[in-house]
């Protein structure tokens, strides 16, 4: 059995990108708790995790979206001196566009991929500061850089979650927690078909397992990567991304208007 590093909480648990997590946090000596709405899946999968890795797991059945839930798993996160790692990955996505949408699934989208992250992340960075260490693992998207993929208000929630990250990180990178964020382009996840979508229309090429995907962002996560997009070949070109971005700070707020406005400036 592998050293045990505390316990690691993982939110979509049940499931997909989270279930993954799950395997392979308990391979690296995590004992777990599993958050979720499906109780089946979850036991199931619990049941499959304990006889394989022989670690400790609990199930907590929960919808993010119900605030007394939410508040429930965030109460945990704060007060359970056992977890050490966050795996903010419940979340759903939506394909149509925005005047297609409805404004319950919009709502909806919103609380869980921007709301109930937040809450829960806010929760564990406490407990987290509190014991000087930990890890908050975030799942955003590809599409927090590149917004026209897909439904726009789904594209927006995963650019808070790549924003709050970075923030996040900085204001905790001298306390002993580190926060990751990742971004998955396309995955053979349940996530197509529950955003109306067929997985099957894209390139086989352009979608990675979800088996993939974790282990890239494990991987990336040990070499000390804040940002992981796991199908990215050259890491050159995100520090490149974050160069411009960074060169943009000094003339982002200023005086006066830029000349090519041709206001006129006493």
């Amino acid at each position: 059995m592998s050293e045990h590093k505390g316990y690691a909480l993982v939110t979509g648990a049940s499931s997909g990108i989270g279930a993954v997590y799950a395997d392979r946090l308990a391979q690296q000596g995590y004992d777990l708790i599993l958050v979720a709405r499906n109780q089946q899946r979850l036991e199931g999968l619990a049941a499959r995790l304990t006889a394989h890795t022989r670690r400790d797991v609990q199930v907590v059945v929960a919808d993010l979206n119900q605030p007394d839930d939410l508040a429930r798993v965030a109460a945990l996160l704060q007060d359970d001196k056992r977890i050490s790692l966050l795996v903010n990955n419940a979340g759903v996505g939506a394909g149509g566009t925005l005047l297609e949408s409805s404004v319950e699934a919009m709502d909806a989208m919103i609380l869980l991929n921007v709301l109930a992250l937040t809450r829960l992340a806010k929760a564990a960075a406490g407990n987290f500061v509190e014991q000087g260490r930990g890890t908050i693992i975030n799942i955003a998207s590809v599409v927090a850089v590149a917004p026209t993929l897909l439904n726009g208000v789904y594209g927006a929630t995963k650019a808070y979650v790549l924003a709050f990250s970075e923030s996040l990180r900085h204001e905790l990178s001298d306390k002993g927690v580190n926060v990751h964020v990742v971004l998955p382009g396309a995955t053979a996840t349940e996530f197509f078909e529950a955003a109306g979508m067929s997985v099957d229309a894209l390139p086989k090429t352009m979608v990675m397992t979800t088996e993939k995907l974790v282990d890239a962002a494990l991987a990336g996560l040990a070499q000390g990567e804040a940002v992981t997009v796991p199908s990215l070949p050259d890491s050159a070109d995100w520090a490149a991304f974050e160069a411009a971005r960074q060169a943009l700070l000094p003339n982002l707020s200023r005086s006066e208007p830029a000349a090519r406005y041709g206001v006129i400036t006493a």
